[in-house]
């Protein structure tokens, strides 16, 4: 850092994203993408789209409000899109930053980063042995809580009914439901937004709809928080969603079937590869997500990483000590799954 850099960030430690490497061509099993490029749909969406991008987006968000509202039952007031659902995640510790947050010691790594960055209070709540959320930790907590479901990166899912015990504990809190995996087993709380109005619910399009690049996700709450959400969001950004993306997402969701089957294609290949691995000897969590977390007694989980990846195959690897034995293998079409498996069983084979 220069001798410039503001005192206020000494203590920051920043996300470190996974890898995208340029150099030669992996198969990427480490960041969550989707294995299947965006709908024909999308992609002429976006290329009617590009001649306009000499002017502003609607800031707004009035076409993708709508149809966010549309496919989740919704009106329109209770929808927000942003720049990623981080970008969702970075307005909600700003906008309910008094009551500090909550989450778990083992879950997606922006949470302390937002809190530390906003200057929030945050505590991290441990998982359980078996890496299941505490409920009765939450259901206790007198902070604002943020669970994602299914977790990252462990997969695991927790029913709607213990998320409902959460969020209805204390209603003088906000409650958010971070649900970028949903679509790959899990059940919305969206449904709850209606009955709690502490309760926030996060999305993306960055896992399900194929859009990663693209960077768009939304919020969906009572109209009075995400009132509160867009106060921030025209104090930072008024144009925070791009043109080509606005119409990325609206088109997306309504070629709707298309994804639905990618994910039940991903979910498939998650229960396929989960058994394989199982059978070489791995400890496999149970997985909601577009992933599996897995460790084995036979090798090191960094170790295991290092040699996937001299062989071409990319995963990721955590360091942090409760979690280092383990890797995070995102699940990708049939034939990755395969050479993942191929090359896994080599490495193995190679120990023995």
């Amino acid at each position: 850092m220069s001798k410039f850099f503001s005192e206020r960030f000494s203590s920051l430690t920043p996300y470190i994203p996974g890898e995208q490497p340029r150099e030669r061509k992996y198969i990427k099993l480490n960041t969550n993408e989707s294995p299947f490029p965006p709908s024909t749909a999308v992609i002429e969406a976006i290329a009617n789209e590009a001649e306009f991008l000499n002017l502003y987006s609607d800031p707004t968000l009035k076409e993708l409000r709508e149809a966010l509202a549309a496919t989740y039952g919704v009106e329109p007031g209770n929808v927000i899109a942003t720049n990623g659902s981080d970008e969702a995640l970075n307005f909600i510790t700003m906008a309910y930053a008094d009551k500090g947050f909550a989450f778990p010691d083992i879950t997606y790594g922006f949470y302390p980063v937002f809190c530390t960055l906003n200057r929030v209070n945050y505590r991290e709540i441990p998982l359980k042995e078996d890496f299941s959320v505490d409920i009765e930790a939450f259901v206790n907590a007198p902070e604002n809580v943020i669970i994602a479901n299914p977790n990252a990166p462990t997969g695991i899912n927790l029913p709607l009914t213990e998320i409902e015990r959460i969020v209805s504990a204390n209603p003088e809190r906000v409650a958010v439901i971070d649900e970028a995996y949903v679509d790959f087993g899990g059940e919305s709380a969206v449904k709850l937004i209606e009955k709690y109005p502490n309760l926030i619910v996060v999305g993306t399009f960055s896992k399900s709809r194929s859009l990663a690049g693209g960077r768009l996700g939304f919020a969906i709450a009572a109209k009075e928080l995400i009132s509160d959400l867009d106060a921030i969001r025209f104090s930072t950004n008024p144009y925070n969603v791009n043109r080509l993306t606005l119409k990325a997402g609206a088109a997306a969701l309504a070629d709707a079937e298309y994804y639905k089957n990618n994910a039940a294609v991903i979910a498939a290949n998650r229960e396929y590869t989960a058994e394989k691995l199982k059978y070489m000897g791995f400890e496999v969590l149970p997985s909601k997500a577009n992933f599996l977390f897995i460790r084995s007694d036979k090798i090191a989980g960094g170790e295991l990483y290092r040699r996937l990846k001299e062989r071409g195959v990319l995963v990721r690897h955590f360091t942090k000590p409760r979690i280092a034995d383990y890797n995070r293998v995102t699940i990708g079409s049939k034939a990755e799954m395969e050479a993942f498996l191929t090359e896994t069983e080599e490495i193995l084979n190679e120990i023995r």
